[in-house]
């Protein structure tokens, strides 16, 4: 499984990467995986204000349907509309094209309290 260092995890599954102040987000090489073949994205709202932990959009494969949840709170300030033609992307890219949305956290320190890729590693092994 692709887990990059650098990244912010949730135990949900979502992966979480600062820039310039704002966290791009997607779900894991591991969701995807296990997801199997994503059919669908439901994007959060631009302009969304989101809440830590909570549902925020949904990931559609052939064998599910999955939430997916911020990993932190803050509001939405871009999204991913390529993935509403090419849904795939979640698969063959997932820590690239196939991220889902960029947040302005309320609190960049919230990353701190995610894993760092050593601790989602040891939670995706168990």
């Amino acid at each position: 499984m692709n887990v990059p260092d650098g990244l912010r995890y949730t135990s949900d599954h979502e992966w979480a990467r600062l820039e310039d102040g704002k966290v791009r987000v997607g779900i894991t090489d591991y969701a995807q995986d296990a997801l199997g073949d994503v059919v669908f994205v439901q994007l959060p709202e631009q302009g969304a204000t989101v809440e830590g932990s909570a549902v925020f959009s949904e990931v559609e494969s052939t064998k599910s349907v999955s939430d997916i949840y911020a990993p932190v709170a803050g509001v939405v300030v871009e999204v991913n509309t390529e993935l509403a033609d090419a849904p795939q992307r979640v698969n063959e890219d997932p820590y690239g094209e196939g991220w889902i949305c960029v947040i302005e956290p309320r609190d960049a320190g919230d990353l701190a309290g995610l894993l760092d890729a050593e601790a989602y590693r040891r939670l995706i092994s168990s």
